[in-house]
């Protein structure tokens, strides 16, 4: 999973594809007059800059705290939690596997390393497979019987599912899991059909509870193996390495903003209550002016929200290891990235209204909330500089460009150095993607913030049907058009008057 486990030859690649980065940066650095650097000299640099120091120091803060809680504060944690030995483990461990349209090869995987997982952990468990079709809960059993052996307290539960979405098939399996009335001190494991648990995973997580009776949720640390060409892995990892360092750093709050549904774990308690699984199957959002929808993907924000307005705190888990195999929804880079961040990115901004309005400072804190209005502000102050620097280089001359792009490209080569130190591999094409994920996945939070009632599933290639009346669908549907084009004027008349104040 680390750099040094690579082979000699991908060792090599990597070492030159970073020799070319530095080179790149020297290079960058040398097309730009001296003069540009100086800030006394030009206001438009501090003025840019200040806006760069900003967005940089909230980064700096995720980071700092991230590390802290990954290299000193869990790892004290764990050692209290391994003094404790079998009695941290729960008295029963449910595993809860959804499985819709995966490849036959992944679901092998998948339900290996489940079985797998379940005949090392010393308890009695549960299996509950949420189906659609009926070959699968063949090959399911057959997995089963080759991997589990003597053991008589592992059972396999078999549900099947209409196939309307995962909500529907997660349901489904929660109601199962209700009716084998599961006892006080059970836990119940979450995971996608794509998502292969490394060794030792489960143990890690579910130990954790008896630490943390506030924590009624937690979540998992992930790598990914993605099916497709160089450029869309490599923006798939370093989307990894960015969730575990802000993972990691909302944990040492215990506020981890989503329970993704790639593998989590709850307490049974939490999983039984019908409130919570209404949650997961018809969660609904309540708009000003879009009025209710429900929510078509976000499961995960959903769960998390149902804890947090219960009351529990969540938690994460950086050494309890998957494996994710992506497939992305197109074979063309920028289509896949933008219909997966159309989605990522619509659940967050819903969850983010909502959370804040219903949950509030008392519930949340006040660290997590400055988080999520920072949400909304980000989307706009990432395109701030670029588009500034585009203006100011049409207007003034092109080395304001220049210095731009050489600044992103020796800040995000800086911030993928500091990638180093989260544990994840780290790639020198990191600077590239991180800077796309930025500019393209700010227009698209913003194309999000606006649309929030539109939705799609990339697997099942569904939508949300809007079934009201004609009438008030085209209204809003022109409204979304009008407040979105009214609040890039407002955004472009900003950018303006920054470089009206650059020649004062």
């Amino acid at each position: 999973m680390h750099d040094s486990d690579a082979a000699p030859g991908e060792r090599l690649r990597k070492l030159f594809g970073w020799a070319c980065l530095f080179a790149l940066v020297a290079l960058a650095s040398e097309m730009v007059a001296p003069e540009y650097l100086d800030p006394a000299h030009h206001k438009f640099i501090f003025i840019i800059g200040a806006i760069g120091i900003w967005r940089y120091s909230n980064a700096a803060i995720h980071f700092l705290r991230g590390m802290y809680f990954l290299h000193w504060k869990f790892p004290r944690m764990r050692r209290q939690v391994e003094a404790m030995g079998d009695e941290a483990l729960p008295d029963h461990l449910f595993m809860v596997v959804t499985s819709f349209r995966i490849p036959t090869t992944t679901t092998f995987k998948v339900y290996r390393s489940v079985f797998q997982e379940v005949q090392r952990l010393p308890v009695p468990c549960t299996v509950i497979a949420s189906i659609v079709e009926k070959g699968d809960e063949n090959f399911i059993k057959e997995i089963m019987r080759a991997e589990v052996r003597e053991r008589s307290d592992i059972k396999l539960i078999i549900v099947r599912a209409r196939g309307t979405g995962k909500r529907d098939g997660l349901a489904h399996a929660f109601r199962a899991l209700s009716r084998q009335m599961p006892l006080q001190n059970s836990v119940v494991g979450v995971v996608d059909g794509d998502t292969i648990m490394l060794p030792g995973c489960v143990e890690r997580a579910v130990k954790m509870f008896a630490l943390l009776p506030s924590v009624g949720g937690l979540t998992t640390n992930e790598y990914c193996e993605v099916e497709g060409g160089k450029l869309v892995k490599e923006w798939h990892t370093m989307r990894f390495v960015q969730r575990h360092i802000n993972m990691c750093s909302m944990a040492l709050s215990r506020r981890v903003l989503t329970l993704t549904g790639r593998l989590s774990f709850f307490r049974a308690s939490v999983m039984t209550d019908p409130e919570f699984i209404r949650d997961v199957e018809a969660d609904f959002l309540e708009h000003w002016r879009l009025g209710r929808f429900q929510f078509l993907t976000g499961d995960d924000k959903s769960s998390w929200f149902s804890l947090m307005r219960a009351g529990w705190d969540t938690f994460y888990v950086p050494d309890s290891h998957t494996l994710t195999v992506e497939h992305p929804p197109d074979s063309n880079f920028f289509r896949a990235t933008r219909q997966l961040m159309f989605r990522w990115y619509g659940n967050s901004l819903r969850q983010n209204f909502r959370a804040t309005s219903l949950l509030g400072w008392d519930r949340l804190g006040a660290f997590t909330m400055y988080v999520l209005y920072d949400q909304r502000v980000s989307m706009w102050t990432c395109l701030m500089g670029l588009t500034a620097s585009v203006a100011a280089a049409l207007l003034f001359g092109v080395q304001y460009l220049l210095v731009y792009l050489f600044w992103v490209l020796l800040s995000r080569t800086l911030v993928t150095l500091l990638f180093h130190f989260s544990g994840h591999p780290v790639d020198a094409m990191y600077p590239f993607v991180l800077y796309y994920n930025q500019i393209v996945g700010s227009i698209m939070k913003v194309y999000a913030l606006f649309h929030m009632d539109q939705q799609s599933w990339t697997r099942q290639k569904t939508t949300l049907s809007n079934r009201g009346v004609s009438f008030d669908v085209a209204l809003n549907r022109w409204s979304s058009k009008a407040m979105m084009l009214s609040s890039i004027a407002i955004f472009l008349g900003v950018v303006s008057v920054l470089l009206e104040l650059t020649q004062i």
